[in-house]
């Protein structure tokens, strides 16, 4: 099976390539690099010791699009292009919106001309939105706090509907909750392009002294150090979910949603303190006042993937944190 990955050379993209290859798929890459490496390619071919073609291409560049379908026999898709950074999403909300709903329209219109009727999605756990209680259930009531958050939702939707019209249409909506983590091989992990979103790409910028302090957003949640607790999962663990979602697909009814998380919640000095002790290295911290939109506790209830995928988290916060060190180290 042919495998189209839309934003393959991404941090999450690139270690699911490596597991699809390494489970007998093939796979075709378009991304446009505006949040990832070219270089990228050749440690995923490297890594699974196999070829195969990768297009720089942007989602909204139809002909270019086209193209890829035009040259490969594609049987599947899966789609994590897109803009991604929550902040810059509140400052950008029309970029957010144009780039990643009109993208995956693109995609969709030639899903349809090309008869491709198998499609994962990367959604993510912001859907869920402020008001429901840990651990999350996929049939909780959905919303969202920024533009980001609510292309993921209207992502889904859309992919709701089209399965609706299309009855041969079976797609897995896939909701990550926090992916850290690095390839244990040191040869790909995170480098998000600017100043990091998310808490490991910041710690570790701390520990190699490219920032002086990690910035701690509240200490007075209701949780047991009262910083945020959040599930983290290894991204090698999310990768091997991709591959699950695309094995089960054919008994997949419409579009079905699945929590990827490991239904545990660790919290930001939990996180910190685990990679001071996989490293070595202190990490200073300063407590700042809250951000707006964040709440005290979000874990998933992942027990339906693992009923309907037959997959389950393996990795510990120790091995996540353990593998993004081996990773900064080599790519310092």
């Amino acid at each position: 099976m042919n495998i189209l990955v839309t934003g393959g050379a991404g941090y999450i993209g690139s270690h699911t390539c490596i597991a699809l290859l390494q489970n007998g798929f093939d796979i075709v890459v378009m991304d446009n690099y505006s949040n990832s490496s070219p270089d990228v390619i050749g440690k995923i071919e490297t890594l699974s010791g196999k070829k195969f073609p990768a297009y720089e291409c942007d989602m909204l560049d139809v002909s270019g699009f086209e193209r890829i379908f035009q040259e490969n026999k594609i049987d599947a898709v899966i789609h994590f292009a897109g803009l991604k950074a929550v902040g810059e999403s509140v400052e950008k909300p029309l970029e957010y919106y144009h780039n990643n709903l009109t993208g995956t329209l693109n995609l969709f219109r030639l899903m349809k001309k090309h008869g491709v009727n198998r499609f994962v999605f990367s959604s993510s756990a912001t859907v869920y939105g402020m008001d429901n209680k840990a651990p999350f259930t996929e049939d909780m009531p959905l919303s969202a706090t920024n533009p980001y958050g609510w292309t993921k939702y209207m992502i889904e939707q859309i992919t709701r509907d089209a399965c609706r019209a299309n009855p041969n249409l079976k797609a897995a909506l896939l909701r990550y909750f926090n992916p850290i983590g690095a390839h244990p091989s040191g040869l790909i992990g995170e480098r998000p392009n600017g100043i990091p979103n998310n808490l490991m790409p910041y710690i570790m910028k701390v520990a190699i002294g490219k920032l002086p302090m990690l910035h701690v957003y509240g200490d007075d949640y209701p949780t047991p150090d009262g910083t945020g607790v959040r599930d983290y999962i290894h991204v090698c663990d999310l990768a091997t979910g991709h591959v699950k979602a695309l094995e089960a697909l054919d008994s997949i009814s419409g579009a079905r949603a699945y929590n990827l998380g490991t239904g545990k919640g660790s919290s930001v000095l939990d996180v910190v303190h685990a990679f001071e002790k996989a490293s070595g290295v202190k990490i200073p911290y300063q407590i700042d006042p809250r951000r707006a939109g964040d709440i005290a506790v979000c874990y998933a209830d992942p027990s339906r993937a693992k009923a309907e995928l037959h997959w389950e988290a393996k990795y510990t916060l120790r091995d996540m944190c353990r593998d993004n060190w081996n990773f900064i180290r080599k790519n310092p």
